[in-house]
């Protein structure tokens, strides 16, 4: 005992042990008097005790108070001097605290153990206070982390600054449920600031902090369940959400056709209904993620399926629903499972699936509230894998809208070898290609990509390319080509901001690129014009590879009369012209893209070849978003298949016209027919340029797929087809081209103009040509 207010110190008999010279002086007896003596019999003359305190402190109370404290690990009385600033009021107060306020108080010495408790502790405690006076504090509460909350303790013993409400879980006694504590730790001192110990206040808030939990979990499946629209990982983030702060164990099946799609069916639902495990979390599972089941007869998972009511089921050995599934029963067994609550995943009476929680080992058993906080996060899942299958059901028509569109094995050309390189994306797009074939022997190779994704922009592209189809048998040039197109775009686009409100069309707004690459293998020239699409790539026979000169043109149906200018480039045979959309562009056609070496040192690969190898190396980088290339391998028409003769600007250009087309026409085995049907097609485009055009006059003949007559004059004069009179001598020459022809027409260029027509190739039999 130290300080200047200590007097005495009893034992647990009631025996003085010390007696101090403090004492000596407050009660006039000397220490050899007092110790050993019992407290009663040494203050028995009472009157003689009180008259002194009379006569030292008038009207105020006995001048000493008693604390009890531990010497060898057993409970002494300490009796001290009262400070004298101690009220009646503040003695009120202490004994208030201890014996009526609703809050568990405990003091502790230095030691960290208990020297006294007021009645709520003991009522909390439910124990003897004796068992519990002298333990440390962490061993009259069961803490969950003892360590923790002895740290807590030292450090505000140590360092006088409180520690208010720190939650803690922990159980009355070993083997009692275990509850959430709010402690707060204060540093007891005396007036000369003696570190005495601690006073721990408690308050049970288990139910508070369980709610808060729960209201937790709750927030957090409605704030990171739907990030993605895939049915799997709408699963994943579930199972992610609630497990562990909602359950140790949760499991996500699914109905099979849900993850594909399909709509789903209407409770109550046959037994034999597949299932897929989409998701688990937890130590052991009975099955594979992805495993594909009917859920067991008999068991709380098929009695969701038919009511679609929750369930919380005690989890119990020789439970008859446990027996029904013996793979299920071990994993159940094996993880220490306990508590179960299966809840339907359900929308409009349509069964999405079941999700089973499951607590196991110490986790306290679920409660009904936590079956309703069950209800409703698998509502919010239910709602959030909904909107999964129907946007799965979506890409699925997309895509396959998509793959109708494009054209699945584009047309042979006798002058040009096609290879797509078509990489979807697993949200669908908007980008096409196509290969058309034009009078003369000529193709047109198109790119073209609408931005979006899903149905709307598969029609639209599909709509696109219906145009190019029908502005290309009008022989346009690509600048012209896509001038119309880009008019089509407009109106498009006017199409859709005339959308209903409600319409979430009407709020994307339409923008589509092409290019148009025209290959003519009789001057293997290819003229190019581009709308918003990056520029084209030329790798020629002898490995060069150039990124071709073609000014960037704007997108289809921008503001503005922007024009889209056209380039023409000689492309020798056996050159490779790669055309892209923008994404697949910046890796291989951009002259720093990481895949264009590949593209580079391909003259000499097989276009398949070149594809495939292209293919793996965007595939290995991660592509993300639908991307398009059409390669091209250009070949030449041999110069046997083609008559190109100048015709003097007078009458005898006719009759030399149809001597040079005759002797070709027998030189290439065209039967009789189609060889006098030539003629007067010749002989009547020829007369028409004599009579209404201006020199020079050319006559060309080409023999590929089909007969193609071109005849080309200086005038920029428009062809008109007559209907002369029957007495008329002359006027019938269009008409007359236009029955004897499949397919005519004009095209102007700088010089003037080219009338053609194209007939099928007829051969005398056994004939062919190369």
């Amino acid at each position: 005992m130290t300080g200047d207010d200590a007097l005495m110190l009893i034992d647990e008999t009631g025996r003085i042990t010390e007696w101090l010279p403090s004492a000596e002086e407050l009660f006039g007896r000397s220490a050899t008097e007092a110790v050993g003596q019992h407290i009663a019999a040494l203050m028995g003359e009472v009157a003689t005790v009180d008259a002194w305190c009379r006569e030292r402190l008038s009207n105020g109370p006995p001048p000493v108070v008693v604390q009890p404290v531990i010497r060898d690990a057993s409970v002494a009385w300490e009796v001290l001097r009262q400070a004298e600033s101690t009220t009646d009021a503040d003695l009120a107060i202490l004994a208030a605290m201890f014996t009526q306020s609703p809050m568990s108080l405990a003091v502790l010495d230095p030691g960290l153990r208990v020297v006294r408790l007021n009645t709520a502790t003991r009522r909390l405690l439910d124990t003897p206070p004796e068992h519990v006076l002298g333990q440390r504090l962490t061993e009259a509460l069961v803490f969950e982390e003892p360590d923790t909350a002895e740290a807590v303790a030292r450090r505000v013993l140590k360092d006088g600054e409180p520690a208010l409400n720190q939650l803690f879980r922990g159980a009355q006694a070993p083997g009692l449920p275990k509850r959430i504590y709010a402690l707060s730790f204060v540093r007891l001192e005396n007036s000369r600031a003696e570190v005495l110990g601690l006073v721990v206040s408690a308050i049970d808030v288990t139910d508070r902090e369980v709610g808060r939990q729960r209201l937790a979990v709750l927030e957090s499946v409605r704030a990171r369940v739907g990030q993605h629209l895939d049915v799997v990982a709408v699963c994943d983030e579930f199972v992610d959400t609630v497990v562990p702060d909602f359950s140790g164990i949760a499991i996500m099946e699914v109905v099979e056709d849900v993850v594909r799609g399909e709509t789903p069916p209407l409770a109550p639902v046959n037994g034999d209904l597949p299932l897929r495990r989409a998701a688990f979390r937890g130590p052991l599972s009975a099955y594979p993620v992805g495993d594909v089941r009917p859920l067991p007869y008999g068991t709380p998972f098929s009695r969701v399926l038919s009511d679609l009511r929750p369930r919380l089921v005690p989890v119990e050995k020789d439970s008859l629903w446990v027996s029904a599934d013996p793979v299920r029963a071990e994993a159940i067994h094996r993880s220490r499972a306990h508590s179960l609550i299966v809840a339907p995943l359900a929308l409009r009476g349509e069964v999405l699936g079941v999700a089973s929680f499951y607590r196991h080992q110490d986790e306290d058993p679920f409660t009904e509230e936590d079956l309703a906080l069950a209800s409703d996060v698998c509502a919010h899942a239910a709602l959030c894998v909904d909107n999964a299958r129907r946007f799965a059901r979506e890409q699925t028509i997309a895509a396959t809208l998509h793959r109708r569109l494009l054209p699945r094995h584009p047309e042979p050309q006798t002058t040009v070898e096609i290879t797509p390189l078509h990489l979807p994306s697993p949200q669908g797009g908007g980008s096409w290609f196509d290969v058309i074939a034009l009078p003369g022997a000529r193709t047109a190779l198109v790119t073209g990509d609408v931005d979006g994704h899903g149905v709307a922009a598969a029609t639209t592209m599909g709509r696109l390319r219906t145009a190019i189809h029908a502005l290309a048998a009008l022989n346009l040039p690509p600048d012209e080509l896509l001038a119309q197109l880009s008019d089509t775009t407009v109106r498009l686009a006017a199409e859709r901001a005339a959308l209903p409100p409600s319409d979430p069309l009407r709020r994307e707004p339409l923008t589509a690129a092409c290019g148009i690459a025209v290959y003519n293998p009789v001057d293997r020239t290819c003229t190019i014009a581009c709308a918003g699409l990056p520029q084209p790539v030329a790798v020629f026979p002898d490995g060069r590879s150039v990124t071709l000169p073609v000014p960037a043109g704007p997108f289809l149906g921008s503001a503005g009369d922007e024009p889209f200018p056209a380039t023409t480039v000689d492309l020798p045979e056996g050159s490779t012209l790669a055309m892209g959309t923008s994404l697949l562009a910046e890796k291989v056609l951009s002259p720093t893209g990481p895949l264009r070496p590949l593209l580079d040192h391909g003259s000499g690969q097989r276009l398949p070849d070149l594809c495939d190898t292209l293919a793996y190396a965007v595939e290995n980088g991660g592509r993300t978003e639908e991307s398009l290339m059409l390669l091209a391998r250009t070949g030449a028409l041999p110069a046997s298949q083609v008559l190109d003769r100048p015709l003097p600007h007078d009458p005898t250009a006719a009759p030399i016209a149809r001597k040079e087309a005759r002797r070709r026409l027998e030189m290439w085995g065209v039967d009789e027919e189609t060889a006098s049907t030539t003629e007067l097609v010749v002989s009547e485009l020829v007369g028409n340029a004599v009579r209404y055009g201006a020199a020079p006059l050319r006559l060309r003949l080409i023999l590929d797929r089909m007969l193609t007559c071109e005849v080309s004059d200086g005038a920029m004069s428009a062809p008109l087809v007559k209907h002369a009179r029957t007495v008329d001598e002359s006027g019938r020459g269009l008409f007359i081209v236009a029955h004897l022809a499949e397919l005519w027409g004009v095209q102007y260029h700088a010089e003037g103009k080219t009338i053609w027509a194209e007939q099928p190739t007829g051969h005398a039999q056994g004939d062919e040509f190369g």
